[in-house]
């Protein structure tokens, strides 16, 4: 397998990501979302069907 015959699962030991690169990361990932509700509040009818050309009166 990967790492040898003598490394097992011991062997590996992922660094944590620094403070700089955690903000930023929450900081995009709750940008994107609130994006996301916000177009889905202006836009929210039309994208489940709703248009406002359709009437459905005629």
């Amino acid at each position: 397998m990967a790492g040898g015959p003598n490394m097992g699962s011991a062997g590996f030991h992922p660094h944590l990501p620094g403070k700089g690169y955690n903000f930023l990361a929450k900081s995009l990932g709750a940008t994107m979302w609130f994006f996301i509700f916000y177009r889905a509040r202006q836009d929210g009818s039309k994208l489940l069907g709703k248009h406002p050309w359709d009437h459905g009166d005629h």
